[in-house]
């Protein structure tokens, strides 16, 4: 856990898909400290014209290699955070070559009771994790 969920414009193929993927799972381990298997990650690709995603006045552009990352996770510290932003930058645009301007994250925040990771049962709560 966290869950990542990738929205994209449609066009990617499976390899490009897979380091995107790679990629934000890197930033991911060093920016929150999970485990590498720790590793949730859905990815759905749009036509361009069912994503309207602008700039809140900040006065930079979007292109068609824009990457929405919507994160469901428990609590974590403002600084890491902020580190994930910056590495989710750096590993996309040097593995991917997204531009900084073209990522997009939000970060939705919960609790132990919140997760199942299947048999019927909340892990944080039962001990398991």
């Amino acid at each position: 856990m966290p869950l990542l969920r990738f929205d994209v414009i449609e066009g990617r193929d499976e390899k490009s898909l897979k380091k995107l993927l790679d990629a934000a799972h890197r930033a991911m381990v060093a920016a929150f400290d999970v485990p590498e298997r720790d590793r949730y990650q859905i990815v759905h690709q749009h036509p361009a014209h069912e994503m309207m995603i602008q700039d809140t006045g900040l006065g930079f552009e979007r292109s068609n290699n824009l990457v929405v990352i919507s994160v469901t996770s428990k609590q974590r510290t403002d600084e890491q955070k902020k580190k994930l932003y910056q590495l989710l930058v750096q590993e996309l645009g040097e593995s991917c070559g997204i531009e900084p301007n073209d990522i997009m994250v939000s970060i939705v925040t919960n609790g132990d009771a919140d997760w199942s990771f299947g048999m019927g049962e909340a892990q944080f709560l039962n001990g398991k994790l």
